[in-house]
């Protein structure tokens, strides 16, 4: 949900939006979210416009980087059902704004989203005017479903996921969303667990599908194994050399992960550690950490494979989309945002490479993902650094069984794949 003007929450009036001054919200949008402002207050660049000329159009908007994965798996299932339709994209941040115009290129203009007020969101909806609004996963936007809704705009939430740390949050303004998700034209859920969170916050049954989730079916065909012995020779490692992958690690795990990381280099001392923290910012606190704690590291950044190789046993990823490659040569593999209670990230980027994953209880947001990897038993949770660690050094005692389960785990993602395909129906029935 959009949750950066909550004086919509409280206020609910039309008026009071598309009369705020224009100095306001420029100080609203400071700082953080001042790049593109113009395309923030709803204002397209008319050279991006003729490229949405043909119907039907659609409008797809994905502000995390996960949703703009699960976008272009839309988008390709739409290609395969639809003759012809055009698609802008939009996101909220600089990062998803560049993996955007790296994931769809010149065919599909890519913008940054109206704030959600009545005024930008009327701007922009106005000079797009789509057929059908699309939301990815999450993106509940009050202002920009109910205006929509007012012109006569059809829009569906697609891939939809609410989650258990998420639902009490909903609940508490039960009688706001249900009012908002009554300008909603379809909910296609992941789950049955989603469905029924989305009903309980007031949305109608008889709108709610459930067909899975999208975002299983690219991973397949991104895992290209040659790049294993890309990222092998970067790293200037043996392909014997284990390697130990924390991913998407989040504030107080690092810690967490060396402790563990300790424990298994005095049974197997060639480990090499990557750690890729979730937020490249909080690189120098990663750094701050190893320093202190005595380990030497390498940035990512300063490794290139020939004239700089890696020497040392722990490196940092501080640069923007490198994980999910660097996963293809993962021995132990750790699952960020788990060990502390924030949810959890997608362990299946990294089960996708045929890999075991370990992960904390915190898993919430990503139970569908979790339950299908126990099932085969390649999904493996663990309460505590030494558990970590005691599970890791059992599985790299035991490589058979590690590539066994890894194994099944690539072929259940597989299995599961088509929720795109699905989720695009839904799309095309509201045109």
């Amino acid at each position: 949900m959009n949750i950066l003007y909550g004086a919509y929450t409280l206020l609910n009036s039309s008026l009071f939006f598309s009369c705020l001054p224009p100095f306001w919200v420029y100080t609203r949008l400071s700082g953080r979210y001042s790049e593109n402002l113009k395309e923030r207050l709803g204002y397209i660049p008319s050279n991006l416009l003729h490229t949405v000329s043909v119907s039907p159009r659609l409008w797809i908007h994905a502000a995390s980087l996960g949703e703009i994965k699960v976008a272009d798996s839309i988008v390709k299932a739409l290609r395969r059902i639809l003759p012809a339709f055009s698609v802008i994209v939009s996101t909220v941040t600089e990062h998803g704004r560049e993996l955007a115009i790296e994931t769809f290129g010149d065919e599909i203009p890519v913008v940054y989203a109206p704030v959600d007020f009545i005024g930008s969101v009327r701007k922009a909806l106005s000079s797009v005017h789509p057929d059908v609004l699309v939301f990815m996963e999450t993106e509940i936007w009050p202002a920009w479903i109910t205006e929509a809704h007012r012109m006569g705009i059809k829009t569906a939430l697609i891939n939809g996921r609410i989650s258990i740390r998420s639902i009490r949050g909903y609940l508490k303004f039960r009688s706001f969303f249900r009012k908002v998700l009554s300008n909603v034209d379809a909910f296609s859920m992941i789950s049955e667990e989603d469905s029924t969170r989305i009903r309980s916050m007031g949305a109608d049954p008889g709108k709610i599908e459930i067909n899975g989730n999208a975002k299983y079916d690219l991973l397949p065909s991104l895992a290209d194994p040659a790049m294993a012995a890309q990222m092998q020779k970067i790293l200037n490692l043996e392909p014997t050399s284990p390697v130990f992958i924390a991913g998407s690690t989040r504030g107080g795990e690092e810690s967490m992960v060396l402790d563990s990381y300790e424990m298994i280099v005095k049974k197997y001392p060639e480990t090499v550690l990557i750690i890729a923290p979730r937020h490249i910012e909080r690189t120098a606190e990663v750094r701050s950490l190893l320093e202190r704690r005595g380990f030497r590291y390498q940035l990512w950044s300063e490794i290139d494979g020939n004239a700089v190789k890696r020497l040392e046993p722990v490196v940092i990823i501080n640069t923007f989309g490198e994980l999910f490659k660097l996963y293809s040569i993962g021995t132990v593999v750790f699952c960020g945002a788990s060990l502390v209670p924030l949810g959890g990230q997608n362990p299946l980027e990294a089960a996708v490479w045929g890999k075991v994953v370990f992960y904390g209880p915190s898993m919430e947001d990503f139970l569908d993902a979790k339950a299908m990897l126990e099932e085969v038993g390649a999904g493996i949770s663990v309460s505590s650094p030494e558990m970590l660690a005691e599970k890791a050094i059992w599985f790299l005692r035991h490589p058979e069984t590690l590539k066994s389960y890894g194994d099944r785990a690539r072929e259940v993602i597989i299995r599961s794949q088509n929720a795109a395909d699905k989720h695009a129906q839904v799309i095309v029935d509201l045109i």
